[in-house]
């Protein structure tokens, strides 16, 4: 999880304007904008957090911190002021605090214990100035100092107030206030020469000297691609040079060369199933652990890792783990690839690091990959070389039980090993199948009063992290007044010895005061100051000298609006346009306005699709509730986009769209549906019920002297009475959408149908109206039968029962049942396919003996 903080540059040189019309300080408010769009490209960016410092006094200038979300650091980006001093190295050291606020409290430097690579937290400082004199309280510094005392405990373990997972980058813009006439210069970005540039190379990073806008793109593009999780190591050379190679010959070079000292990244993979980066190893501190000692002492940001040049025989044994990290691009990195030896490697060590001897014992080593594309630090056991043939005699010759001799050898590396490998070095054991090797009662190291005391240390850093973290926000209290100061150097009349007689010759007869008059008594009295945040606005309609002089004339025609009533305004001395005139850095924030508003109503209709707030697109719409089918679009009314076949078209005369009515007696308001009461049947049992049913009603399209079964779909009398009160429905409204209200056409109440006779119809209307309703009623039947299918399970009762509501011919049947199977394919409902083509073949069977009999 990187942790990205930006320093801005917030002094009044920051105002100064360039060719482009703009101030250095919104060119750095649009750099980080453009920073953070170009790495939101990455994957890993989810995981980023985001801090802002400015060059304002502690904590005013922690604009953002661990806890603040990213809408609080943006808000505070754009509120960004330019007002004060250059203090760049008090806001470095406040920056680089703020990041070791919870260090000690995770326990990541893991001080006396050795250093994890993997235990780690990686941050970069993005700094945006002008390069212009660094300026303070105390005048014009033409060296960058950071502060020697800080508030955050602990910082007295680490000699620099930076760690080697932080790296300090620095834009500083040089962009002129008029167009050069010379051409802009194509290439690498020059570093800049002013004082943050030593303090960038000491952190890993750099600085760049920007010119152009062109330049500031293509620095924050190279700046996203050098986020990586990784430390800082100085490599250093010890010893003679190497050997020549038969791929690189030896070369007469006198002097230090850039490949004998490098203060480069190795690269820190995290594990791609957890997200975190897993270790073993420790590189040793450079210094043996005393018990008896009461302090630790302070160590160096960056281990000093010395690398000799002699080649020797990488080494690896098999169930023994050991770690793997890559070097970052370098001189040595160049050097190590082109001798082309990928089978010799260079040993690596820490001075000081042994009980005895100034270079120590080997940690690990350089190698050159097979591939030759990189360089890996291999990091190993302590003395590597002594206890990785002991280890393996353990596993191959021993089979995990060794005898006296390789007891003895190893207590002699364990006597010589720094203790706090002993953590390491039993969870290697674990892992390797021999746990019980090292006793449990071995000491790791450090004495009681420095466990004591970084114990200490962890619980004032929480306290003070939790202090900074709830100040970060907080305005700073105003000044507390004007200091008065004595001018003069004669007493005042106060200190008269004839003070208290001159008082009562004036005053009369009163309490008698005290003779001894101290002349420090008001020595710090101060002059309150107006407090300018915390004011009352000027009230200008109630008193005209509160008016400014630049605010007259604005101020004179709001009183002649409002003494005139030329406009309706809420508030009296204002207008229409201040009432709608808001900043525009406030315009989006629509999140606060709706927390101030009172609740909506609810919708009347619930089966509505809720409808969004109208912030920027009035007819947004909740895509959750919008998600419907092209079956359920009689749902949904006008929201479906096209007709299904044998809909009668949906327009009138006029134009205006008709409403529709569900012609199903299933779907009509009041009757719901109830499935039969009777006990559970099988699908076989349903396949001879519905063919009968079907049978059946077949019967009068094949007899000509077969009558139909009394029931409530084929009653003549109740489907006229039916087809008569739609006719009437039909009238009404298309004399209320015409816009011809006549009380004759609309009068069609009870009296009215008693006083008409009724008339029947003929056959062919009856037939008429007989096949529009059953094509009404096969359509929505079709959606619940639909609805029933995309149903998951396997009760298929309710599609059976909706099948024997079909009306119309065999071939109209037969057609509908064609189509269910096909949408049944459609979900691979395979068992209901199943049984709807053996239904379909049974029907075929039963129209064919019945067709059979009826030619006798």
């Amino acid at each position: 999880m990187p942790v990205l903080l930006f320093l801005i540059d917030t002094s009044a040189s920051m105002n100064q304007r360039s060719h482009l019309g703009t101030s250095y300080l919104d060119i750095a408010k649009g750099a980080v904008e453009t920073f953070l769009k170009l790495r939101s490209r990455d994957p890993a960016s989810r995981g980023d957090r985001y801090m802002l410092v400015s060059f304002e006094e502690a904590p005013a200038g922690i604009k953002a911190g661990w806890k603040d979300s990213h809408a609080t650091f943006m808000t505070e980006l754009r509120n960004l002021q330019a007002t004060g001093l250059t203090t760049f190295g008090q806001s470095l050291r406040t920056a680089f605090d703020l990041l070791n606020l919870n260090r000690l409290v995770s326990g990541i430097d893991n001080y006396g214990q050795g250093r994890n690579p993997f235990f780690l937290e990686p941050a970069i400082i993005l700094a945006i100035t002008d390069g212009n004199k660094l300026t303070g309280s105390s005048g014009v510094q033409d060296e960058l100092h950071l502060p020697l005392t800080t508030p955050l405990p602990g910082s007295e373990l680490t000699k620099e107030p930076f760690r080697w997972d932080q790296r300090l980058f620095s834009l500083v813009l040089r962009i002129p206030g008029h167009t050069s006439p010379d051409p802009e210069p194509m290439g690498g970005v020059p570093p800049d020469s002013s004082p943050i540039t030593p303090m960038c190379e000491v952190t890993g990073g750099r600085s760049y000297s920007v010119f152009s806008q062109r330049m500031l793109n293509q620095c924050l593009e190279s700046l996203v691609q050098k986020i990586h999780s990784g430390v800082v190591i100085n490599f250093e050379k010890t010893g003679p040079d190497p050997t020549p190679t038969e791929d690189c010959p030896a070369e007469v070079k006198y002097g230090p060369q850039p490949w004998h000292s490098c203060h480069k990244l190795i690269y820190v993979r995290p594990n791609p199933k957890t997200g975190v980066p897993v270790g073993h190893w420790p590189i040793p501190e450079s210094f043996w652990p005393d018990q008896n000692s009461p302090t630790l002492p302070p160590r160096a940001a960056h281990p000093q890792v010395k690398f000799s040049c002699v080649d020797s025989e990488p080494m690896v044994v098999d169930k023994v783990p050991f770690d793997k990290y890559e070097l970052e691009p370098s001189p040595l990195t160049q050097y190590i690839l082109e001798r082309k030896s990928p089978h010799n490697c260079w040993q690596v060590f820490v001075c000081n690091s042994a009980k005895y001897g100034e270079l120590g014992q080997p940690f690990g080593y350089l190698k050159a990959s097979t591939a030759l594309n990189c360089v890996n630090l291999f990091v190993m056991p302590y003395n590597y070389p002594v206890v990785l043939p002991l280890l393996d005699d353990l596993i191959t010759v021993h089979k995990f039980k060794p005898p006296a001799k390789w007891r003895q050898s190893f207590e002699n590396y364990l006597k010589a090993m720094p203790p706090y490998y002993i953590t390491a070095l039993r969870k290697a054991l674990r892992m390797m199948g021999a746990p019980n090797l090292l006793a449990d009662s071995m000491e790791y190291g450090l004495s009681y009063s420095v466990v004591s005391y970084l114990k200490k240390l962890s619980q004032q850093t929480k306290v003070e992290a939790d202090r900074v973290c709830a100040s970060v926000g907080k305005k700073v209290a105003p000044e507390g007044g004007i200091k008065l100061r004595c001018r003069s150097s004669a007493l005042s009349l106060a200190h008269r010895k004839d003070f208290t007689q001159l008082l009562h010759s004036i005053m009369g007869d009163g309490p008698a005061l005290p003779l001894e008059a101290n002349p420090k008594e008001f020595a710090g009295f101060q002059l309150a100051a107006l407090n300018k945040v915390h004011a009352l606005k000027p009230q200008g309609l109630r008193n005209p000298y509160d008016i400014p002089r630049a605010h007259l004339l604005d101020q004179l025609s709001r009183m002649r609006r409002n003494l005139l009533h030329a406009s309706i305004c809420i508030l009296k001395g204002q207008d229409q346009d201040e009432l709608h005139s808001v900043p525009i850095a406030q315009m989006g924030n629509y999140q606060d306005f709706l927390k101030n508003c009172p609740a909506p109503l609810r919708e009347a209709d619930p089966d509505q699709p809720k409808r969004l707030h109208t912030f920027g697109n009035p007819f947004k719409l909740d895509k959750k509730a919008m998600m419907v089918d092209e079956a359920d679009e009689f749902v949904t009314g006008t929201q479906g986009k096209g007709k299904r076949p044998g809909e009668p078209s949906s327009t009138a005369v006029g134009g205006a769209p008709k409403r529709r009515r569900c012609m199903s007696p299933l779907l009509r308001p009041g009757r719901a549906y109830t499935p039969p009461k009777t006990p559970p049947r099988t699908p076989e049992n349903d396949h001879t019920a519905l063919v009968n049913d079907i049978a059946n009603h077949l019967e009068p399209n094949h007899g000509p002297d077969r009558e139909p079964s009394p029931g409530p779909e084929s009653d003549p009398l109740q489907q006229i009475n039916h087809f008569q009160l739609d006719e009437a429905e039909n009238q009404q409204e298309e004399v209320q959408e015409n816009g011809q209200s006549s009380e004759s056409e609309l009068s069609l109440g009870s009296e009215g149908e008693e006083e008409a006779p009724r008339r029947y119809p003929s056959p062919c209307q009856l037939k008429k109206i007989r096949n529009k309703e059953s094509e009404e009623l096969n359509s929505e039947l079709r959606v619940l039968i639909t609805k029933e299918i995309r149903k998951p399970g396997r009760r298929y009762e309710k599609i059976f029962y909706l099948l024997k509501q079909i009306q119309g011919s065999l071939e109209t049947r037969l057609i509908f049942l064609q189509s269910i199977i096909k949408e049944a394919a459609r979900f691979k409902k395979r068992v209901l396919i199943e049984q709807l083509e053996n239904f379909l073949e049974e029907i075929h069977l039963r129209a064919n003996s019945m067709n059979h009999l009826d030619g006798f």
